[in-house]
């Protein structure tokens, strides 16, 4: 009979620690997912940043009247090549550089000869592939910003991800719709 009470107070006092310590361990690996799911991202942004200059190069052995948009690509590139604070610095960058590129693309329809260059052809198809990649990676890194956002605002989560003064990661998101993609030249003979 003196066995029920000791149960009931162990459980009562069990409970909520072994609760707070599954809380906190989801928070630590959450922050933990975020922070790789946004070196994820920072990988496939470097590999573009690398692929542009040689766009650039390739494009200006073809239009070398083009200068003005060629230099804009690249200053845009290095601008966003800067390590930023957060996602969403980093986001506004992005989407300049996006616009500088869908520019350096119509310079480029212009000019049937460069488009049925073979290195430029190359570049473009990694171009593309590199942003499907860094999509994907977006992706996954706001899926965990999401999942960390829940888990700090939910009552009585927060209680515990509040206390471990979680950091609020911001989204990466672009702003307009229609520069969330490269825009794709069709390389087709003519």
């Amino acid at each position: 009979m003196e066995a029920i009470p000791f149960v009931v107070v162990a459980l009562v006092v069990l409970l909520p620690i072994v609760w707070f310590v599954a809380v906190h361990n989801r928070a630590v690996r959450l922050r933990q997912a975020v922070k790789e799911s946004w070196a994820d991202i920072d990988v496939e942004l470097k590999r573009r940043y690398d692929l542009i200059p040689n766009l650039v190069e390739t494009v200006k052995g073809h239009a070398r009247h083009e200068r003005e948009t060629l230099e804009r690509v690249v200053v845009l590139r290095n601008a966003a090549m800067q390590k930023h604070g957060s996602a969403e610095s980093l986001a506004k960058d992005e989407n300049a550089l996006l616009v500088g590129m869908r520019s350096l693309f119509v310079v480029a329809e212009g000019y049937p000869q460069l488009k049925s260059d073979a290195n430029f052809r190359a570049l473009q198809e990694e171009l593309a592939l590199t942003e499907d990649r860094i999509a994907a990676a977006r992706r996954f890194y706001n899926g965990n910003v999401r999942e960390l956002r829940n888990l700090s605002q939910q009552f009585p989560t927060s209680l515990v991800v509040g206390q471990l003064s979680a950091a609020e990661a911001s989204f990466f998101e672009l702003e307009d719709r229609n520069e969330r993609v490269v825009p794709r030249v069709d390389l087709g003979a003519r």
